[in-house]
């Protein structure tokens, strides 16, 4: 069978099963489980002769033959077993259900992914089916699964700036499906941008990357996102950790963070109160590493990442506005964030991008430095890619293109030889533009929220944006008010017990 005739029976069954009311999330999760047990299969026959540790009774061989009845109680009872399991098998099928009640309908999905010698395909064809439905997953909004999916032009970009190097790790401390790793990897095995020997090449398979994901869905879709791309074992040991990143210091740093934590300003945990109701309470991590206690996931997410950097690890992240301009913790944060680590770069990026709506948000890039008694970031350049920016997650989606400009400021290749675009006089409308030390440590909470282009919409009705595309930018707007609105009246519920 071709790759097209793989992709093409593959989207044309999920669009079955969404007729009966399985989303392309749970579509996805039910794919994950039969594609493992299939490829665990074709391993254990020859030339691999590879047992990956399925027990004989839950064998792909097994259930293929069953249907109706026989077959759904079978398949639960795999899920189950399979979840008990250890390494990579465990992590796949932790908390596994089946979603599927049509046993016929299951039968004939089983049969699809039958007819599919797995093993044989190339990376990019597996993976391309892989993200494919996972982007459109992202694109469900009832199911809230776009909170980790990050724009795919963003994160490209993003590694392009980085460039990271062969036989160096990769860390993600809220990995989600894995869209920073496969990046990484991709731009790892360019043959325009390394020669990768055998022993970079196997560095690279087992060694390289390490991410933390607590959403067992979203850790078992990351984990066949990244094996099915050629990343890890199959009987091998979970490259991706279950546990919450933020609870302790980290036992091993890393040369490069990507990241893009979790929308949403509060950390909190649920409880039952004395009357059996639930409740949430702000949660708190009390490290001796950090330089402030917040409630505040983004600046303990900031915090963490800096010390998951080896002395002369990089990082680039993904945080809101908030992260740039509060006080209290945020400015301890980002007084000791510009002192002990040379931030050296922020993009500013437009609202539009990202599934979560009215989502104000920026790339921070910063590499450690080793102690001493001078500041770290001399100056700080900045990318305004929001004023006056329009997009949409479907008429106009963010394109690689679209940063292409911003990658070439950054000057990957030489940070040292950067040029500003902006001028006072010759070019004010200039996007790329650096702060020194001095002028940054003298704003007020030593803010880090700036723009100096002129927003031509506020000036020139005959320049507004398509009527689609500002109402959609009215809606994100509104949005996020009443997500501002939402925290200050839970705080002030709070304060009233």
């Amino acid at each position: 069978m071709t790759t097209d005739a793989i992709i093409s029976k593959v989207w044309s069954f999920c669009n079955t099963l969404r007729d009966d009311g399985v989303g392309y999330g749970d579509y996805l999760e039910q794919l994950t489980y039969l594609i493992f047990l299939k490829m665990a299969d074709e391993y254990s026959k020859p030339p691999y002769k590879r047992m990956i540790g399925v027990p004989a009774r839950f064998q792909w061989g097994v259930m293929r033959p069953l249907k109706g009845a026989e077959l759904e109680v079978h398949y639960i009872e795999t899920l189950q077993a399979l979840g008990k399991e250890k390494g990579m098998l465990g992590q796949i099928f932790t908390k596994a259900q089946n979603k599927i009640q049509d046993p016929a309908k299951l039968a004939r999905l089983i049969e699809m992914v039958d007819d599919t010698h797995w093993i044989l395909l190339d990376a990019d064809t597996k993976g391309d089916i892989y993200e494919g439905i996972l982007e459109k997953n992202a694109e469900d909004t009832k199911s809230g699964a776009g909170q980790y999916f990050t724009p795919r032009a963003l994160i490209a970009a993003m590694v392009e700036c980085i460039a990271p190097e062969p036989s160096k790790t990769i860390a993600d401390p809220a990995c989600g499906t894995g869209g920073f790793f496969l990046a990484a990897y991709d731009f790892l095995t360019k043959s325009s941008n390394y020669k990768l020997n055998r022993d970079q090449k196997a560095f690279l398979k087992n060694d390289t990357f390490h991410g933390n994901e607590i959403v067992a869905n979203t850790r078992r879709l990351c984990l066949m996102n990244l094996f099915l791309h050629n990343i890890g074992e199959i009987d091998g040991e979970s490259p991706i950790d279950s546990t919450d990143a933020l609870v302790a210091a980290p036992s091993q740093t890393f040369d490069y963070v990507l990241a893009n934590p979790p929308f949403g300003k509060k950390s909190s945990m649920t409880f039952t109160n004395e009357e059996g109701e639930q409740e949430k309470d702000d949660l708190t991590y009390n490290r001796q590493d950090f330089w402030a206690t917040t409630s505040n996931k983004q600046l303990n997410f900031l915090q963490h990442i800096r010390s998951m950097l080896k002395t002369t690890g990089q990082a680039a992240v993904v945080l809101p506005d908030n992260v740039l301009f509060e006080g209290g913790a945020g400015e301890i944060v980002r007084k000791k964030l510009l002192e002990t680590t040379e931030l050296h770069t922020i993009l500013r990026l437009p609202t539009g991008i990202f599934y979560a709506n009215g989502v104000k948000a920026n790339v921070l890039f910063f590499d450690n430095r080793e102690a001493s008694k001078k500041v770290a970031t001399t100056e700080v350049w900045y990318y305004d890619y929001r004023t006056n920016i329009h997009h949409t997650l479907k008429r106009k989606p963010l394109r690689l293109e679209d940063l292409r400009d911003f990658i070439t400021c950054y000057n990957p290749t030489n940070r040292r030889k950067r040029k500003e675009t902006w001028h006072a006089e010759k070019n004010p409308e200039g996007r790329w533009r650096k702060y020194s030390h001095k002028e940054l440590i003298v704003r007020d909470k030593t803010s880090l929220d700036l723009f100096w282009l002129k927003d031509e919409s506020l000036a020139d009705l005959d320049n507004l944006p398509e009527p689609e595309i500002l109402a959609d930018e009215i809606i994100q707007n509104i949005e996020a008010g009443l997500e501002s609105f939402r925290v200050v009246a839970a705080s002030l519920a709070k304060k009233s017990k």
